[in-house]
């Protein structure tokens, strides 16, 4: 008997986000335990974020190129969870730093190949409605949250072990996962597709406008993500609060993806979810920028769903629109790699700027807001696809 294409996709989306939860939250703890410096951590994690900016944009087009996204995203998990495992065996900060170079550049194209295949071919209906990717991302999150509490569980500050074989057999069950998946169907055209299609979906002005919009509003979270903890913590709030006030933005988050956002998406269009992405952002920052009270702070962490889930289930969903399958992989990757790039900037600058500004920083993640709604009002597609 088949397994229905939905649930396949959710079982790879599990096995994919459950390996990045159980792992990525303990890596520097990890290469603590390994005898390395402070400034040898900050360079591996520091290298493996630009791997991965250069690596998911050429896998995916690899992937496009080759007509097989399934194989090459089957490949990448596998290649990661050997990686994870030679972890163990690593005990130079070379070998280390080689290693973790390795797992990342296979890593990185996996979300963004695993959202062109479920965007462009999960269409059956389920009681009539439609299967929405909302549903499989929402697991994703919920995932990850599980995989890092049973990590959290099993290690001890000595031991990360369980740690490398959590996330190995994640990744492997991933990799499983993929030959449950539909065919990807073969394009006729003639192998070099990159010169006319990729020029084909640059153009796209919708496209690119969807590339900066996202960037900006994703790249808005930087300073909380940096800061965020760090400012509570000052404030004198407790670290059972700080923590519920964290998990309180990752239950939004599923909530949007699972229930709250295709309904948003059905009767807003792309164009509205996109807006109300940007207005969040505009009020959630403006008001952490000036309190650390922890009932504003209590009403406001919700607004995590719309800057983040929201926003993504109207990029998929122009996605699922615009784009050809036959470079949807390729698309996937550089909405990735124009939203980490931002992030991975505006982190860094936000050092500086807490540093000079402390809360205040918070303004300017509020203005990249104020400057993604225009293009969200005249860039977006107001269609309801």
């Amino acid at each position: 008997m088949r397994i229905p294409a939905p649930i396949v996709y959710i079982v790879l989306y599990v096995a994919l986000y459950a390996a990045f939860g159980a792992a990525s939250p303990f890596w520097p703890k990890f290469f603590e335990t390994r005898a390395l410096a402070s400034q040898q951590i900050g360079l591996i994690l520091a290298a493996a974020m630009l791997t991965r900016l250069v690596s998911g944009p050429l896998v995916a087009m690899l992937g496009d190129r080759l007509g097989s996204l399934r194989l090459v995203l089957a490949g990448c998990a596998a290649v990661a969870a050997s990686a994870a495992v030679a972890l163990l065996w690593a005990d130079t900060f070379w070998l280390l730093l080689v290693v973790a170079l390795a797992q990342a550049a296979a890593l990185a194209p996996t979300t963004s190949i695993a959202d062109a295949l479920s965007v462009n071919t999960v269409r059956p209906r389920l009681a009539g409605r439609p299967f929405e990717y909302g549903w499989i991302r929402g697991a994703a999150s919920a995932a990850f949250v599980l995989g890092t509490l049973i990590a959290g569980r099993l290690v001890s500050p000595a031991d990360l072990t369980p740690v490398i074989w959590m996330n190995a057999a994640f990744l492997i069950a991933a990799a499983g996962a993929t030959a449950l998946l539909p065919g990807q169907a073969r394009s006729q055209r003639s192998p070099p597709f990159a010169v006319s299609e990729m020029k084909a979906l640059i153009s796209l002005s919708q496209f690119r406008i969807m590339i900066i919009v996202s960037a900006l509003i994703y790249g808005s979270h930087a300073v909380h993500d940096a800061f965020a903890v760090i400012r509570w913590s000052d404030a004198g709030i407790s670290t059972s609060t700080i923590s519920f006030l964290w998990s309180e933005a990752v239950v939004a988050e599923v909530l949007v993806f699972m229930l709250a956002g295709p309904a948003l998406l059905d009767r807003f269009g792309v164009r509205g979810a996109a807006v109300l992405a940007a207005a969040a952002g505009i009020v959630r920052w403006s008001v952490a920028g000036v309190t650390t009270s922890v009932l504003l702070l209590f009403l406001i962490q919700p607004l995590h769903g719309l800057t983040f889930a929201l926003l993504h289930l109207a990029c998929m969903r122009m996605m699922g629109v615009l784009v050809a399958a036959s470079v949807a992989g390729t698309a996937q990757a550089l909405y990735a790699f124009g939203s980490g790039l931002v992030t991975a900037v505006l982190i860094y600058l936000s050092g500086a700027l807490y540093a000079s500004y402390a809360g205040a920083a918070f303004f300017s993640m509020a203005a990249l807001c104020v400057v993604a709604l225009p293009f969200a009002w005249f860039g977006f597609a107001n269609g309801r696809d």
